[in-house]
């Protein structure tokens, strides 16, 4: 199997969950093809769901240095703001998030990872804002991603998401829907 295929296997598995089949997979691609930016990003995005997400960054900035044009760098640097955010680095995941947003506005699982982030830091009308657009453009989101849990997510990792988009004024945006 080539790369491109293994690292089209490591989404397959992320999306169901299967972490650790996911980073074998991604490894496998990267071990033939260590510039493949999609490999580089299934690879960060299975570390840092799995609870590294040091090594998800160093990943996901690999995937964005070597093919920063790729049509998918909107979703790498969406996974990335959700890297930093899991390592409560909420600075750095804001920022990612609003680049992620300048490079695709539609692009509405950045203005999650922003809105949770502003709401870590009390910057309560930034959040709301943020998390308003997403929830307008997209009102299913709240379905995926509040309640039920996405299948790559852990546990905890999803209750600090939560817990940002709570301090970002989730459950009044809600009520008022």
């Amino acid at each position: 199997m080539d790369a491109e295929s293994r690292s089209s296997l490591a989404l397959t598995l992320w999306l169901q969950g299967d972490l650790e089949g996911a980073k074998a997979e991604a490894e496998q691609a990267l071990e033939t093809s260590p510039n493949l930016a999609f490999a580089n990003t299934m690879f960060g995005a299975a570390l840092l769901y799995s609870g590294q997400p040091k090594e998800g960054i160093i990943a996901l900035k690999k995937a964005i240095r070597v093919d920063p044009y790729d049509p998918g760098l909107v979703s790498r640097l969406s996974h990335l703001a959700a890297a930093y955010y899991l390592d409560r680095e909420y600075h750095n995941a804001i920022e990612i998030a609003k680049r992620a947003i300048r490079s695709n506005p539609d692009y509405l699982s950045s203005y999650r990872w922003l809105a949770a982030g502003l709401g870590q830091l009390g910057r309560q009308k930034e959040a709301k804002q943020a998390l308003e657009k997403a929830l307008v453009a997209a009102p299913t989101l709240v379905d995926m991603y509040v309640r039920k849990r996405p299948p790559w997510m852990q546990p905890e990792d999803h209750i600090h998401m939560l817990d940002g988009l709570r301090k970002a004024g989730l459950e009044r945006i809600c009520r008022k829907s």
